[in-house]
């Protein structure tokens, strides 16, 4: 069975029951967040734990009387067939499969499909419908009322990735209602389109270089939230990479003009870097969570602490 994901995450009554998700596309963000939906859903009438496995081929069921119920999140659509299928769904379990789309995964989501025990999300970037859907309800839910001029400002000009999307949006609410104007909404704009993400491609300049370009694109606390989450998915598909040829599968198609430099940076690691990264990535997520008003000094603290890894 198919969901139109955008649906999903504005109907907050949405009620989800199924044993098994599979949620696929080249949207990153939006990915990330129906995954993370799904998981709070089952949190919100449950105790349950959430764990990582591979594939469901070297799934064991660990389950005992009073356990808390599990939600695996799978890393390869490998080996489901109606047999496996068939098989996790007698289990006290949820599985969510996560995979961006490529030609060898259409016959296994033709399948699944069809299966009314399955729930299917096709993740992609943002159209005008999609855009208008998401809009109203946030306008809704914050009981703001704006000029038709900068509703169809933030339809037409406003990022086609939904996590951007959202986090524009966001800022909004930043303002007061008398400053939500087209005139300020136009400039929130334009700084949101300096490309954040982008900054992650400056990782081998001069640090004065680095410095410069990160003060002009990062100057709010949810920019450093964004320019975290960016470096922090380059980041994993680095330490989740067994060997180069996975490493390529796994940078998301609409970098292909990046790919070479992307590869370069993944040559440069080996085991004990990984490592050293992963350090950085979690001690970082505490202290911006502890240090919030600190963020944008730890923001790029965090940036050139991974070239230093990189490079050494």
């Amino acid at each position: 069975m198919k969901l139109d994901p955008i649906k999903f995450l504005v109907n907050k009554n949405f009620e989800i029951d199924k044993k098994i998700y599979f949620i696929s596309g080249n949207e990153i963000t939006l990915i990330e967040k129906i995954k993370l939906k799904i998981i709070k859903s089952f949190q919100k009438r449950e105790k349950v734990i959430v764990l990582r496995i591979d594939s469901i081929d070297n799934f064991a069921d660990e389950e005992e009387l009073f356990q808390n119920k599990k939600i695996y999140l799978v890393k390869n659509y490998k080996y489901i067939d109606k047999k496996s299928l068939s098989i996790i769904k007698e289990k006290n379990c949820i599985f969510v499969f996560v995979q961006e789309n490529s030609q060898k995964i259409k016959k296994v989501k033709n399948e699944l499909i069809k299966d009314k025990d399955v729930i299917l999300f096709d993740c992609y970037e943002l159209d005008q419908n999609s855009k208008i859907t998401i809009l109203n309800e946030f306008l809704k839910l914050n009981s703001l009322v704006i000029d038709q001029s900068v509703y169809w400002l933030l339809v037409e000009k406003l990022d086609n990735k939904y996590g951007l999307f959202e986090n524009t949006l966001s800022k909004i609410l930043e303002l007061d209602q008398n400053d939500i104007n087209f005139n300020n909404i136009k400039k929130l704009i334009t700084i949101n389109e300096a490309g954040k993400e982008k900054i992650f491609f400056y990782l081998l300049k001069r640090n004065s270089k680095i410095v410069e370009i990160y003060r002009e694109k990062i100057v709010t606390i949810s920019d450093v939230n964004d320019f975290f989450y960016y470096c922090k998915f380059f980041c994993k598909i680095i330490i989740e990479s067994n060997n180069e040829n996975e490493y390529n599968k796994k940078i998301p198609i609409y970098l292909f003009k990046e790919k070479k430099y992307l590869i370069g940076i993944y040559r440069r690691y080996n085991w004990e870097k990984k490592k050293l990264l992963l350090n950085l990535i979690l001690s970082t997520e505490k202290i911006l969570r502890k240090e919030n008003s600190l963020s944008l000094i730890f923001g790029l603290r965090f940036f050139l602490n991974i070239k230093k890894i990189t490079v050494s």
